[in-house]
């Protein structure tokens, strides 16, 4: 059925990665949102007023939240694909991190509403009527839910969107809390316990602790989070392999504008004999491999490395050996003696682990009594870095090298 809906509704559903896309299975999975919630919330209502159940009718309002979150989707989907303009240069595609916040604001405030109302029901317990269309209806609204949170897996993981995959989340959620109410009817039913309240209760936390969920899943990447460890290591190894002058990376951040909307930097070692200009075609090449292949807009800053110098050689071989005896995760780059009016100066960039920052001066004071003991006295200028923007820095494996 999702495949289906995709394939005759969205005119290239392969292209995944273009916008227009995008933005179109966004707004069909709202559209398919807001048709089956409001078909699901109007046959509960009726018979949760028909039954006088206060817990069919939280699960009624909480699918007319998810009818509220799918038009606030649906907006999202459509305000993000905005071009980029003059007011918002890196484009809109963070609406829809906003969209899922408001999603889970909606959904927060039916919880707490049901939640007081079923609080009160539990106090003052009152019988529900039971029926054979009360067990068809509510069986039928979790196989609609069920099919809403495949549904909504799919669609999210074409298009890698958290809000679909949030939303599909709440759908399995609503489709327990259908069968919890479900249960309530037929225990009451059986039993003569008088549990809707109690039920009711459990429906609208679940319904809260769902919107918490969702809140901190769209609140994180507005906030900006680390760079995800298997984009890192991909593009990593794509920009090493593409030619053997690229000596090595570091420092690649990723900066996340939204869905589909990614710009990324990083340094690039060469070696420092490379002509100039052609070290700038390959660096333009490989930017442009990069958001032709993968929409990624990559800034790469030029390290040139000087290879043949004996001193800097060996400075660079003592200093990572004793580093490496200090804490093996700790790692070199830009090593370079620099030639300043007060005279050589041993500067280099240090990655640190968390675990280290607060060691950060005493590791420099081991380096500088190192250096103490050569026969020239050197300057000592390390700049530390966090490990966050230096997920995966390694050698290149020349096994795998290719050159384009």
């Amino acid at each position: 059925m999702t495949n289906w809906l995709i394939n005759t509704f969205i005119r290239h559903p392969e292209r995944t990665e273009d916008t227009d896309t995008r933005s179109a299975i966004g707004k069909l999975a709202g559209i398919t949102g807001i048709v089956c919630n409001l078909l699901l919330f109007a046959a509960k209502l009726l018979i949760g007023i028909f039954s006088r159940s206060i817990s069919i009718m939280a699960d009624a309002f909480n699918n007319f939240s998810d009818v509220a979150a799918s038009v606030v989707s649906l907006i999202g989907f459509s305000v993000a694909a905005k071009p980029p303009d003059e007011e918002h240069p890196f484009g809109h595609a963070r609406f829809e991190y906003i969209s899922g916040l408001t999603v889970a604001g909606l959904m927060l405030i039916v919880g707490v509403q049901f939640l007081i109302e079923s609080f009160r029901k539990a106090l003052n317990p009152a019988a529900v009527e039971f029926s054979v269309w009360i067990a068809v209806t509510l069986l039928l609204s979790a196989a609609v839910k069920l099919w809403l949170f495949f549904f909504y897996q799919n669609t999210g993981k074409r298009i890698s969107s958290g809000t679909l995959l949030a939303t599909g989340k709440d759908s399995r959620n609503d489709m327990i809390t259908t069968l919890a109410v479900l249960l309530a009817v037929v225990i009451e039913r059986a039993s003569g316990l008088l549990v809707d309240g109690i039920i009711g209760v459990i429906v609208a936390l679940l319904i809260i602790i769902s919107a918490a969920k969702i809140a901190k899943e769209t609140v994180s990447p507005l906030l900006g989070e680390t760079a995800d460890p298997v984009l890192v290591k991909y593009l990593s190894e794509k920009i090493l392999s593409y030619d053997e002058r690229i000596m090595d990376i570091h420092d690649l951040m990723v900066h996340d504008y939204g869905p589909g909307r990614r710009f990324a930097s990083v340094h690039m070692e060469i070696n420092a004999k490379e002509d100039i200009l052609e070290t700038h075609e390959l660096i333009d090449a490989v930017e442009r491999m990069i958001f032709t292949e993968d929409h990624i807009q990559l800034l790469i800053h030029h390290d040139p490395v000087v290879t043949d110098d004996p001193e800097q050689n060996h400075l660079r071989r003592m200093v990572k050996k004793s580093l490496l005896q200090t804490d093996e995760r700790l790692r070199v780059h830009d090593f370079r003696i620099a030639h300043r009016e007060s005279g050589k100066a041993v500067v280099f960039d240090l990655v640190v682990p968390p675990e280290l920052v607060k060691e950060e001066e005493e590791i420099r004071k081991s380096i500088r009594h190192l250096l103490d003991r050569e026969d020239e006295h050197y300057e000592l200028d390390i700049t530390f870095d966090t490990q966050s923007f230096n997920q995966y820095i390694r050698k290149r494996d020349k096994k795998k090298t290719k050159t384009r």
